[in-house]
């Protein structure tokens, strides 16, 4: 553990300095601005569009923040040869890779704090023009909301250090990062979909719907996460099953930085 912590405080440090990361910041405040703009032209569920888009937000951020400065993190050692420099020291490649991971969880975690205070702020700017709209708001659940996001882009983030592992290029890793995201968010509902397509009037071939399955079981399934409807709406949420969707995120995310670490370790360098 002595041997991660330096490592992780660098790669936090690092993805600090990262400019792009001023540049993500600033489109999320301008989202946040233009919440209680888009609010005021819809005047329809007003509340419900004020937690949607603010939570969509930090979301959107989040993602830009794992593609664009997650991946460059490990991208910018191996394209620029410092990778042999850290791995001269008494540190093994799984360390190496468990360091960084933990440095970009570090990393996601801040910034969403930070993120999801102007969600909060832009939330209860509209909240305070508009208050008979949310009779059945509660801050609870904007909070969990704001975790569970946190635990996705830190999943997400595991899958791109696992991509990164074997991939050639930040490019490839970018690619693959990006079609995980979007498998996960709707292959549950696919899959539903495919499985009774009667309900819809459609036909799948049994092909279709194996490879659905596959992907089910294969990707994880990043929609679980979203709870922005029930925080919306203040829909009661089981403590189980919040309980059950963080131990899914934290073992999905420790097995992805594990294998990340097998295959790192028995990579071959130019």
């Amino acid at each position: 553990m002595k041997s991660l912590v330096p490592l992780m405080v660098i790669t936090f440090k690092e993805g600090i300095r990262n400019r792009a990361i001023f540049g993500i910041f600033l489109l999320a405040l301008s989202l946040f601005a233009a919440n209680f703009l888009i609010c005021g032209m819809i005047m329809q569920e007003v509340g419900k569009v004020a937690v949607d888009v603010a939570l969509s937000a930090v979301s959107f951020s989040g993602l830009l923040l794992v593609l664009f400065v997650g991946i460059n993190l490990l991208a910018k050692d191996l394209d620029r040869r410092t990778i042999y420099m850290v791995l001269a020291r008494p540190i093994s490649r799984a360390q190496y890779i468990w360091g960084k991971f933990l440095g970009m969880a570090l990393l996601i975690i801040v910034s969403v704090s930070f993120l999801g205070g102007g969600a909060l702020l832009s939330i209860a700017s509209v909240k305070w023009a508009y208050p008979s709209y949310f009779s059945r708001f509660a801050w609870g659940g904007i909070l969990w909301a704001l975790a569970l996001i946190a635990l996705m882009l830190i999943l997400l983030s595991a899958l791109s250090f696992l991509f990164a592992s074997f991939a050639s290029s930040s490019f490839v890793t970018l690619i693959l990062t990006v079609i995980s995201y979007f498998i996960g968010h709707g292959v549950a509902a696919i899959k539903v979909l495919v499985e009774a397509p009667q309900t819809v009037g459609i036909e799948v071939s049994a092909t279709t719907v194996r490879l659905v399955e596959t992907a089910y079981y294969l990707f994880p399934n990043l929609s679980v996460f979203d709870i922005k409807i029930q925080a919306a709406h203040n829909l009661p949420l089981s403590l189980m099953y919040m309980f059950w969707i963080v131990v899914y995120g934290i073992i999905y995310s420790g097995l992805a930085v594990t294998v990340a670490g097998f295959i790192f370790s028995r990579r071959e360098f130019p």
